[in-house]
């Protein structure tokens, strides 16, 4: 279809229907279908899309908003998407122009790869920071962990929602109230009864995805680390800020590599809200 029949083609809201048109347009531009992920993104955030009148979907993204819910302070936008035969002829632009226009003033996030950098820079998108991603079967090699974890329970959400609330610096209840049901495990690290770090494992394919993981200090994120791989037989992933030099080198130790790096980008804001000494890793780069 030539770039002028594509531009009347509208842009709608996305809703949990429109989750195999998503995985389809993933797997048609060589992405994992990631149909888990896609269903809690198109529930906990808002889809956008274009429907290709051949079938399926020509374009798509979701956009993942924190705070109060009529203001939101933050907004995180991901799984921005092209079908391959309607690449390069300005859909992604024109997706993401809207989504930019529909969020007003809220102030906007999003990880980005080498690719699609120059789109949001154009957009006015700036790199704030970058991430690492890292892949592989965590080995323990007697690792003994300085902080003790444990599993969490219902009775943890409360300070779960406090403590990352204090650190991401907006509220993403929404997000993390559907935890428990996304994620296969949710461990916390606790001191003298206070919660000093959370962190979940959730199933991405053929890998457990580390994240979202909050932390007080390394060594907390470590043993949170360790605790999950300790009950997967999956390799691990994970997206660790690369300012933490420290737990990155550690990883690399327990047989995790990199994969890829993302540029943090952000639109509205010189930086993220909240504590980054605290949040070593994203519950997914899609949701930032």
């Amino acid at each position: 279809m030539p770039t002028d029949s594509l531009s009347p083609l509208p842009i709608r809201r996305l809703t949990p229907r429109d989750l195999a048109a998503c995985a389809d347009l993933s797997e048609n531009r060589g992405w994992p279908r990631e149909e888990h992920k896609w269903g809690f993104l198109l529930t906990a955030g808002r889809g956008y899309g274009i429907d290709d009148p051949d079938g399926g979907l020509v374009s798509a993204c979701v956009v993942t908003e924190y705070g109060p819910q009529n203001h939101p302070s933050l907004g995180a936008i991901g799984m921005v998407l092209v079908a391959e035969q309607h690449a390069r002829q300005g859909v992604g632009r024109r997706l993401m122009r809207h989504v930019v226009s529909t969020m007003g003033t809220t102030p906007l996030t999003l990880h980005s790869t080498p690719y699609g950098r120059p789109l949001y820079e154009e957009l006015g998108f700036k790199v704030t920071g970058r991430a690492e991603m890292l892949r592989g079967h965590f080995t323990p090699g007697g690792l003994v962990p300085e902080v003790v974890t444990r599993a969490a329970t219902a009775e943890d959400l409360t300070a779960i929602l406090r403590l990352d609330e204090e650190v991401f610096g907006a509220d993403r209840t929404p997000v993390i109230t559907r935890l428990p049901a996304f994620a296969d495990r949710m461990r916390v690290a606790e001191e003298n009864s206070r919660l000093i770090g959370y962190a979940a494992a959730w199933p991405n394919m053929d890998t457990h995805v580390v994240g979202p993981l909050i932390a007080r200090d390394t060594e907390t994120a470590k043993a949170l680390i360790g605790s999950l791989a300790a009950h997967t037989d999956r390799p691990l992933r994970t997206d660790i800020d690369v300012r933490h030099e420290e737990l990155l080198a550690w990883a690399k130790e327990h047989e995790l590599a990199t994969v890829a790096f993302n540029s943090v980008m952000t639109y509205g804001i010189p930086e993220l809200p909240g504590d980054w000494t605290r949040r070593f890793a994203p519950l997914t780069v899609a949701a930032g």
